[in-house]
């Protein structure tokens, strides 16, 4: 807020209409998406993070390959316990047995699949894990639709190991948490279920090496369509992986984003893009092993266009290794679907490559084995009743335990190390040195000021009550999307009343600027999180530099108080942490114990949570919660406590 806002905003009252909106002017919608686009054009500049030879990109991958798992929410990994593998029955058809198995890649995360295998064998056998795709088969899960895949690999030598994917698994959990749940927690706990899938695949590789009759040093992955995207994330994570072939499972940001493809998925395709990266880095972590890059060239939700940029980028990639003939490309005519020449052309990759051998000509036939005969529970009743597929959500990724420092001279550097990783995990995006807004335009009357944020982002400032400019205060009300101006700042204004001039903040996708929001599919919310960002991270950003704008603004103000309700409240508060020296108080109505229930930032809680953020205001900001009964914001008392500020903190 500069001077002269200030000053025209205490005359706000007394000026013009707001000038009437011209056909040049964007939607909100139009807006919001051009800003999307303009994100991925600048994220897909850096390809392969700027590595330009071998030396270059092998040493980067080691910290790639962790910030990748770190995506997953699988840094650290879990750990590797028990797999307390164990068959349920056995089928024989021709020359090849089939076992129906399951393990728990963590206690309790129960895994299902069918293992295929040649009847007899006396040695050593490469082996292939089969990632499923959905397809609603119900209890019988997944892999009876892929069943055709695992006797043509025994059929011809190989081990394959098909197992179910968690969403329609025989113990089945969800996918589909931000795509029409509303579990946008989810990103706040850094859990997408990609993280389980490549989890679960990660352990199924322990169960085939573990195996007496496979060769640990041939082991490939495959799979179509979520299967595809499961078999990128095995690949890139796993270094056990020798050859992988993703059918129709990864397009690229301008696919997902700007072209809004991403409508056509769920949330098992993508990990968060914490680190903003180029999308294809991914898959570039598994060169320059064997990797055949299979699609189809009418597959609406892998469109060629996006296809041919991503095997340009792998291809620079492989060319650093002199390994351009590792890398191949396949392009079957027709949908999203598998037909006899992609099936041959993925068994022919293998062979080649497992074997030193070249398929057969043509695609084999087998009869279809009934799903029931191939679960691994036959019945309900026999379900593991320990299972926790269907809460995995809650467990998977764990939530910090934020311990206080022991003693009062610690706190300095325990506060700049949670800053620091809210920085690198969170706010990313947010520029170290926040800057301040441009003014979109002239003044709207009694509407205020629209500003701007970042390019192609409007926030609005409006006058929220009777207008007083007196050197009283100031108090910045931080709107929810959904409240309007004057209804939203109606208890602050009561609070502050007389001598303290009230504005009220419309954030990103809030007020005049408010974006369609329809789920499913939450594109919006949903795209930003493969920009390493969330709506209301993006929020903050609008807030911190509201406050950055006037260098001097402590000087036109006795006070200057940042308020808000509910999570707005809470935006409020990471404002004033980013922008420090100017905020006085920070007052919040009705908190959120816990950014489970908002507002969402990407893997916040592996940081810290809603309690400990505010704590870190201290001690230079006074903090009132009024409506907070949790017990949890006792935490935020003993913070300020332990920074010699308890007197600045209040709860009503």
């Amino acid at each position: 807020m500069t001077r002269r806002d200030m000053l025209l905003l205490s005359a706000a009252a007394a000026a013009a209409d707001p000038p009437a909106a011209t056909a040049a002017d964007p939607t909100p919608d139009e807006a919001i998406h051009k800003y999307l686009a303009a994100e991925v054009e600048r994220l897909s500049a850096n390809v392969l993070d700027g590595a330009k030879t071998k030396d270059e990109w092998t040493a980067k991958r080691p910290a790639l390959r962790r910030r990748f798992l770190d995506m997953l929410g699988l840094d650290p990994l879990p750990a590797k316990t028990d797999l307390k593998a164990a068959a349920t029955g056995t089928l024989v058809r021709g020359d090849v047995t089939i076992e129906k198995v399951h393990f728990q890649s963590v206690p309790g995360l129960y895994v299902t699949g069918n293992l295929y295998r040649p009847k007899a064998t006396d040695k050593k056998l490469p082996a292939i894990l089969y990632v499923c795709g959905h397809s609603n088969r119900g209890r019988d899960g997944n892999k009876a639709a892929y069943q055709d895949h695992g006797m043509w690999f025994a059929a011809n030598g190989y081990v394959c190991l098909v197992i179910d994917t968690l969403q329609l698994g025989e113990v089945a959990g969800k996918h589909h948490g931000t795509y029409n749940l509303d579990r946008f927690w989810w990103q706040s706990r850094g859990y997408t279920p990609a993280g389980v899938e490549c989890w679960n695949g990660i352990r199924a590789i322990d169960y085939l090496c573990a195996r007496p009759d496979v060769d640990a040093e041939k082991i490939g992955v495959t799979g179509i369509s979520g299967g595809g995207a499961t078999t990128v994330w095995v690949a890139a994570a796993d270094d056990r992986v020798k050859v992988a072939v993703p059918v129709s499972g990864m397009s690229d940001l301008q696919s997902y984003v700007t072209n809004r493809v991403i409508n056509g998925h769920c949330d098992c395709m993508f990990a968060y893009n914490t680190y903003r990266w180029e999308w294809t880095t991914i898959l570039a972590l598994f060169a320059p092993k064997p990797l055949l890059f299979a699609n189809s060239d009418a597959d609406p939700i892998f469109p060629m266009d996006g296809n041919r940029r991503i095997v340009a980028r792998l291809r620079t990639c492989y060319d650093l290794f002199g390994a351009k003939d590792a890398l191949g490309e396949y392009v079957s005519p027709g949908g999203h679907a598998y037909r006899p020449d992609l099936r041959v052309a993925v068994f022919d990759f293998f062979n080649r490559h497992l074997k030193e051998r070249p398929v057969k000509a043509t695609d084999q036939l087998f009869d279809v084995i009934p799903g029931a005969d191939l679960r691994v529970f036959p019945a309900d009743a026999d379900l593991p009743k320990d299972a926790i597929n269907a809460t995995a959500d809650e467990t998977f990724v764990p939530k910090a335990v934020v311990k206080l420092p022991a003693e009062a001279k610690d706190f300095p550097a325990w506060k700049a190390g949670l800053v620091k990783q809210l920085r690198e995990r969170s706010f990313r995006a947010l520029p170290e040195k926040v800057p301040g807004y441009a003014a979109a335009g002239d003044w709207l009357g009694v509407d205020g000021i629209d500003i701007v944020t970042e390019p192609g982002v409007r926030c609005r400032l409006s006058p929220a009550g009777p207008q007083w400019f007196d050197k009283g205060g100031t108090a910045l009300v931080v709107l929810n999307p959904d409240e309007e101006a004057k209804a939203g700042a109606a208890y602050w204004v009561k609070r502050y009343p007389g001598g303290v001039l009230p504005l009220a903040v419309h954030t990103r996708g809030g007020g005049p600027y408010r974006w369609t929001r329809k789920s499913p599919p939450n594109t919006v919310e949903r795209s930003l999180a493969l920009l390493g960002q969330t709506a209301d991270s993006g929020r903050v950003r609008d807030v911190a530099m509201a406050l950055a704008s006037d260098p001097d603004v402590k000087q036109k103000t006795k006070v200057l108080r940042l308020v808000g309700r509910g999570p707005a409240g809470i935006i409020a508060a990471y404002a004033a942490l980013f922008v420090p020296g100017v905020v006085d108080e920070v007052v919040i109505l009705d908190p959120p114990a816990s950014h489970r229930d908002g507002p969402h930032f990407l893997n916040v809680m592996r940081a810290l949570d809603i309690p400990d953020a505010l704590g870190l205001l201290a001690p230079a900001v006074a903090l009132t919660l009024i409506g907070a009964k949790d017990p949890a914001f006792d935490k935020t008392a003993a913070i300020y406590k332990l920074a010699g500020a308890e007197a600045k903190f209040k709860r009503e």
